[in-house]
């Protein structure tokens, strides 16, 4: 089983920037995406790349802000993060989903995910 762990976490100024990574262990490459949960709200989809990095989405509240990339020979899955707003303070969580064919697939539902990462704070103070 896949182990996905999180780091880049913290917090910053609204307008500042982080870098979320996510590093899945093995050699397995998994089509991946980040979700986030703020204080009592549901977990909701932020950033999704398929396997081959060549597309990708993006939630509406994060389009031109956040970028999420990918190294597959580091395993390793990133999120920038820029022009941080308050409404960005959240438990960012990577996730992986098995895939092998649909190479260039994206996937953006929660539900669709096999396994997830233990998390990593992100507080945008204002």
């Amino acid at each position: 089983q896949v182990q996905l762990v999180e780091s880049g976490g913290g917090l910053v100024q609204a307008g500042g920037s982080l870098r979320l990574s996510c590093a899945a262990s093995g050699r397995t490459i998994y089509a991946m995406g980040w979700f986030r949960q703020a204080p009592e709200k549901e977990r909701e989809f932020v950033a999704a790349i398929s396997r081959n990095g060549g597309s990708a989405d993006y939630a509406d509240s994060v389009k031109g802000r956040f970028t999420i990339s990918r190294d597959n020979a580091k395993n390793t899955v990133y999120l920038q993060m820029n022009s941080l707003k308050p409404e960005d303070t959240a438990v960012y969580y990577c996730a992986a989903k098995s895939v092998v064919f649909a190479v260039s697939v994206y996937y953006n539902k929660a539900t669709e995910y096999d396994y997830w990462g233990q998390g990593t704070q992100v507080t945008v103070s204002s």
